[in-house]
């Protein structure tokens, strides 16, 4: 069960760390030219995007380092419930775009952060 917590975790944060790097460093306008996964942009501020690209490299740290550290491991599980929070969030704009197929990777990546929260809160919590 460890190993397969550390693996999805290490997974999500390699793709929130990309995510969240690509929205740091692109204009808002190249984004929403990316194609139909970016046309998300539209709904949001320059400022909003840069945030939740923020959040998404925060959340990243969260995942691995804390447990890799040694420093305060209970960040991780919480690292992934705000994932969840803020794919559940993506997922609802994406519904109101009627971007079904992109609601199911939402539903995915929310599924894998639920299983990082649960495995880490409740059957393999980090011990110190």
């Amino acid at each position: 069960m460890n190993l397969a917590l550390w693996i999805v975790a290490a997974t999500l944060a390699a793709a929130y760390l990309a995510g969240g790097v690509f929205k740091l460093a692109v204009p808002r306008a190249r984004i929403a030219a990316a194609g139909r996964s970016g046309r998300w942009v539209e709904d949001f501020s320059a400022g909003a995007v840069k945030a939740i690209g923020a959040v998404e490299v925060a959340a990243a740290a969260g995942l691995v380092l804390p447990a890799v550290c040694g420093i305060a491991p209970v960040l991780v599980p919480l690292a992934a419930t705000g994932l969840v929070l803020l794919m559940a969030g993506a997922a609802v704009v994406r519904a109101r775009r009627r971007e079904y197929r992109l609601v199911a990777v939402d539903a995915l990546y929310i599924l894998l952060a639920a299983f990082v929260a649960w495995g880490r809160f409740g059957p393999a919590p980090f011990l110190n």
